[in-house]
This record gives structure tokens, sequence and C-alpha cells, in this order.
């Protein structure tokens, strides 16, 4: 019994060991091959962009600094083109919060985090658009791949007043 399964087991490794024999590339074929130039982030033409993988997520406040939410997702129409913003309000760790669509247009993007005066939230500094509020002190440098944090002129009231944001199947 245990012959048949060192047998089979032997057979085995050489069916193994053949195939990855045969998949060893030829030394010519490497001389050969030239890797791609390697380029760095400013030489493509999308050093600056924001990065959508990390727009979802991002801290929403409102102009006294309030924490509304957090945006969940990006709605894009057929030419590519953000058009609007689901914001999740309410609810604790995702649970009860309620869904809403706001018009990314609506939206000010901050690109360096800062404290209010009284050291709540998450403050306005550099942003893009029009401006916010004075701006407070900095803590960090601002990342190029994508803002610290969304400006959405509202209160938590207002948008949770807002109608409920459902994706259609």
């Amino acid at each position: 019994m245990i012959s048949k399964h060192m047998t089979a087991a032997l057979i085995g490794s050489a069916l193994l060991a053949t195939a990855a024999i045969a998949q060893t590339p030829n030394a010519t074929m490497n001389n050969n091959m030239t890797a791609p130039a390697a380029t760095t982030s400013s030489e493509s033409g999308y050093h600056g962009s924001w990065r959508s993988s990390k727009m979802v997520g991002l801290n929403v406040y409102n102009d006294t600094n309030d924490k509304l939410g957090s945006i969940s997702d990006l709605l894009l129409d057929k030419n590519g083109m953000i058009k609007a913003a689901v914001i999740g309000v309410g609810g604790f760790l995702g649970v009860g919060e309620r869904l809403v669509a706001v018009p990314f247009d609506k939206l000010k993007f901050v690109d360096t985090p800062a404290q209010s005066a009284s050291g709540k939230g998450a403050g306005t500094g550099t942003t893009t658009g029009s401006s916010t509020s004075a701006p407070a002190t900095t803590t960090t440098s601002s990342n190029p791949w994508f803002p610290d944090h969304a400006v959405f002129s509202a209160t938590k009231q207002q948008l949770e007043s807002m109608p409920e944001f459902k994706y259609s199947t």
C-alpha cells in the first residue's frame, strides 16, 4: 500500500518538475528583451490627480467644522465625469447610516488637515474651489494623490432632511 503511494508521489513530482523546467526562459530571450523605462509621477501627465479609491471614505465637514459624515461612493455619468458624491450621514460604524447624494461641484476639498480654534474637527486649510472660513494651523503636509477632507455648506440636520439615496437594482 505504501509503495503505491510512494510511486504516485514520485510520478507526480516528476511531472511537476518537467513542467517547471519547460517554463524556464532561454538566456537568449532575456538578452533581447528590455524592460520598459520607469516613469516617475512627475513625468506622467497625472501628477496632482486624485485617486478615487482614496476619495471614498473621506470625511465631510461643514463650514463650522462639524463632521457631517463620509463619502461612501462617487456617481459618474457615461462620459466618466463625477456628478455626485454619496455621503453616509448619522449612524455608528456604518450601522443606521443614511445615504444622501450631493452634487460633486458643491463639495470643497481641503488639502491640508487643520484644527479649529476650539480644537475639534478638521477645520479648513488650503482649499480647491471657493474659499471657506479662515485657515487654521496645519498639522501635516498635503498629499498630492488625495485631499485631507471635504467641506459641504450645510448642517447635519439639513443633510439628514435631504432625500435618501437608494441604489437601483
